[in-house]
C-alpha cells in the first residue's frame, strides 16, 4: 500500500504507472467508493496533461475525458409554458462539442446506443462565434419512440445516451482523427450512474472491447501508437466485469496489461492510498469491512450510525454470495438464540434511511459496544481476511444492550 499526501502526488505515480519504460502500462483500474476523490483525481489528472514544461512546452491537452463534468454539459429544456416540446440542451461554450460536425457521429451513436435502448434522437445544429472564427456546433438534441416526438427519456437514459456520444468520439479518436491529435490519455470515470445491472454489464463488455483497441492501437505506418486509459468507477459489478474482460485472452489476442488499485481516504483529509489488488470478486466488501474496523477502534475510531447499514450490506452480500436470501445465514453462525435475536433486531433498527451519510450522527456509547460485538463476531466466524488492518481486538464479555430507538423525526 502506497500514501500520497495529495491529489497532484497520485496523478505522478499515475502517469508514472502508464509511461515506465521498463514496463508500461496500457490501463489503470481504480475501484473507490463515492466520495472518496475520483471526480477530482480525474480533473487533476487532465490539467497535469495542460501545464506547460518541457515536455508540453505549448500545454496542450493530452487527455480526453468522461466524467460527472461531462454529464453536467447536458441540460434539460422542459418546456415549462408549452409542457410538450422537450429537449436536451447542449452547453455550446464546451470544447467537447467543437468538432462534432466533421465527426459524423449520429450514425455510430445510434449503434451504441441500440444496445442499451429503444428510443431515437435528432441533433439540432447552430452556428456559434468562436474567437475569430464561425463554426458549427450542436444546440439540442431531441428524443422519440414509435410515434411520439419530444419526450421525455428517464435519467438512466439520458445518462446512456451521453455516454454512447463518448464511446463514438473515442472510436473516432483511435482512429486518429485530426481533432484529436497528440491526445495520449483517457480518463473515464464512474460512466454509469443510474444504470441497472444488466446495462451495466452490456455497458462494461462494450468499454473493455473499446479499451483493448486502444491498448493495442498501432499509427498509419503500422508502428504500436496505444492510448493509455486510466478507469475508475464505485460500481462494484461493473468493475468486476471490466476486470474480467480486459484480463482474459479472446483467442489470439493478448490480455490487456493493467494494474488494478483500491483507492482510499483513510483520514477523511487530503491523504489518499493506493493499494494493488488481484482480487476483484467482492474484494470490495473486505475493504467496506477494514474501514468498519478501523472506525470500531475504541482509541482512534469513531462510530456513526450509518456504519449499521455499511455492515448489514456487507451480510447481506455474504449470504447472497454463499446462496441464501437473506442476513438470516450470516446470524446463524452466532453463538446463542439471544445473541442472533438481538443482533437481527439490532442491524434492522439501526440500518434504516433515517441515518443519512450526508448528515453523519455518531453512535452512543451502548451502540458502539453492541456494534462492535457484531463485526467481531462476523469477521471471526466467517475467517475475513483485511489487508492492512490489525486483528480485531475481542472485546471484553459484557451483557448485551438494548438498542436504542432512533428519535422521532
Amino acid at each position: 500500500m502506497s500514501t500520497y499526501k495529495n491529489l497532484k502526488s497520485l496523478v505522478g505515480r499515475l502517469r508514472d504507472d502508464l509511461t515506465n519504460p521498463t514496463k508500461p502500462l496500457s490501463l489503470v483500474l481504480i475501484y473507490a467508493y463515492n466520495r472518496t476523490g475520483k471526480t477530482r483525481l480525474s480533473m487533476e489528472f487532465k490539467d497535469a496533461g495542460k501545464r506547460k514544461n518541457r515536455k508540453n512546452p505549448t500545454g496542450t491537452p493530452d487527455t480526453l475525458y468522461f466524467n460527472a463534468f461531462t454529464e453536467d454539459l447536458f441540460i434539460w429544456e422542459n418546456d415549462l409554458e408549452g409542457d410538450s416540446v422537450r429537449r436536451l440542451q447542449l452547453n455550446e461554450k464546451s470544447s467537447f462539442f467543437n468538432a462534432m460536425t466533421e465527426l459524423a457521429l449520429d450514425e455510430t451513436i445510434a449503434r451504441y446506443l441500440s444496445r442499451y435502448a429503444d428510443f431515437e434522437f435528432d441533433f439540432t445544429y447552430k452556428e456559434v462565434q468562436q474567437g475569430k472564427d464561425t463554426i458549427s456546433k450542436p444546440d439540442y438534441v431531441s428524443f422519440r419512440k414509435g410515434g411520439e416526438a419530444n419526450i421525455k427519456v428517464s435519467r438512466g437514459e439520458q445518462n446512456i445516451f451521453i455516454w454512447c456520444i463518448f464511446m463514438a468520439i473515442c472510436e473516432r479518436m483511435l482512429d486518429g482523427h485530426e481533432s484529436y491529435q497528440g491526445k495520449k490519455y483517457l480518463y473515464i470515470d464512474d460512466p454509469i450512474s443510474s444504470l441497472d445491472d444488466n446495462n451495466a454489464i452490456s455497458v462494461a463488455c462494450d468499454l473493455a472491447k473499446l479499451l483493448r483497441r486502444a491498448a493495442t492501437r498501432k499509427d498509419a505506418e503500422g508502428k504500436p501508437a496505444p492510448i493509455k486509459v486510466i478507469f475508475s468507477s464505485h460500481h462494484a459489478l461493473f468493475f468486476n466485469v471490466m476486470c474480467n474482460e480486459v484480463g482474459r485472452k479472446i483467442d489470439d489476442a493478448p490480455s490487456v496489461d493493467h494494474r488494478r488499485y483500491f483507492m482510499h481516504r483513510p483520514g477523511g483529509d487530503g491523504t489518499y492510498t493506493l493499494q494493488a489488488t488481484e482480487d476483484t470478486p467482492f474484494f470490495h466488501h473486505v475493504a467496506t469491512l477494514a474501514e468498519l474496523q478501523r472506525a470500531a477502534d475504541p482509541r482512534k475510531g469513531k462510530l456513526y450510525t450509518f456504519h449499521f447499514n455499511a455492515l448489514r450490506s456487507v451480510m447481506e452480500k455474504t449470504a447472497s454470495f454463499f446462496g441464501h436470501p437473506n442476513i438470516t445465514f450470516c446470524l446463524k453462525a452466532l453463538d446463542t438464540d439471544a445473541d442472533r435475536a438481538l443482533f437481527n433486531r439490532a442491524l434492522n433498527l439501526l440500518s434504516h434511511g433515517a441515518y443519512a451519510i450526508h448528515e453523519p450522527t455518531e453512535m452512543g456509547e451502548d451502540n458502539k459496544e453492541l456494534f462492535r460485538r457484531i463485526l467481531h463476531e462476523f469477521i471471526t466466524r466467517f475467517e475475513f481476511h483485511l489487508p492492512g488492518v490489525a486483528p480485531a481486538q475481542n472485546p471484553v464479555p459484557a451483557p448485551a444492550p438494548a438498542p436504542q430507538e432512533a428519535p422521532a423525526q
